[in-house]
C-alpha cells in the first residue's frame, strides 16, 4: 500500500498505519494462529486503536485475507499468441513465487487458516481466488478462440486441477524435477483430454 487512501469521512488514511496493521496481523497469525488472534492484539502490536482497524476492515476474516495477500503478487498473464506460450509464463511465475521461502510461508498460511475457518475461506475465495480464476479463464478462452482446446472444455475444472497439482508439487515434492517441468507435464497430460482432437470415452 504505497498510496495514501482516503477514509470514508474524506480524511487521508495513513499508509504507515496500513502497513503496521498488516505486518502485525501476519506476525500474530504466525505466532498464535487464526483462532487465537484478536483485533485487540493486532491493534496493540501495530500501535493503533481498534477503531483504526475497524475503519478499514469489516471483519477479522477480511483483515487476515488482505494481510496474507499483501505477500503475494498480482496474477497477470500476457497474451503471447499461443496456449503454450501463455501457460509457460503462468507456470514459471507461479512456481517462482510459491516455491520461494516467502511463497511457501504464504501458502501455508492460506491453507491452515482456510482449513480452520470457513468464514476466512469464503472471504479469501471471493476477494482473491475468484479474480485469479477469472484471469486464468481469459487464457483458456483465448485458446478456445484459436482452436487449441475444445470449445466445451471445463475452465473451472482445469483451474482446479492445475492449482491442486501445483500445491501438491510444492508441499510434497513428489519428483526431483523442477516444479516448472512437473507442471508442464501435468498440463500436457491434461491437454490430451481437452485438446481439439477426437477421443473415445471409456
Amino acid at each position: 500500500m504505497s498510496k495514501q487512501i482516503n477514509s470514508p469521512n474524506g480524511r487521508p488514511r495513513s499508509t504507515h498505519a496500513d502497513k503496521a496493521i498488516l505486518q502485525a496481523t501476519l506476525e500474530i497469525l504466525a505466532e498464535v494462529g487464526y483462532q487465537s488472534m484478536s483485533i485487540e492484539a493486532i491493534a496493540s502490536r501495530a500501535g493503533v486503536g481498534k477503531t483504526t482497524i475497524y475503519r478499514r476492515y469489516t471483519s477479522k476474516e477480511e483483515l487476515v485475507a488482505d494481510a496474507i495477500e499483501s505477500l503475494r503478487a498480482d496474477f497477470i498473464i500476457p497474451d503471447t499468441g499461443s496456449f503454450w506460450g501463455d501457460m509457460d509464463i503462468a507456470i514459471e511465475n507461479a512456481a517462482k513465487k510459491i516455491h520461494s521461502p516467502l511463497g511457501r510461508e504464504t501458502l501455508a498460511l492460506i491453507i491452515s487458516t482456510a482449513s480452520s475457518n470457513p468464514q476466512f475461506a469464503q472471504v479469501y475465495w471471493t476477494k482473491y481466488t475468484m479474480p485469479r480464476r477469472e484471469a486464468f479463464a481469459i487464457v483458456l478462452e483465448r485458446a478456445k478462440t484459436r482452436g487449441e482446446i475444445h470449445q466445451n472444455a471445463d475452465i473451472d475444472l482445469i483451474f482446479d486441477l492445475l492449482s491442486g497439482s501445483l500445491y501438491y508439487a510444492i508441499i510434497f515434492k513428489p519428483t526431483d524435477e523442477p516444479v516448472e517441468t512437473y507442471m508442464r507435464r501435468i498440463t500436457q497430460l491434461l491437454l490430451q483430454g481437452i485438446g481439439n482432437q477426437s477421443s473415445t470415452k471409456i
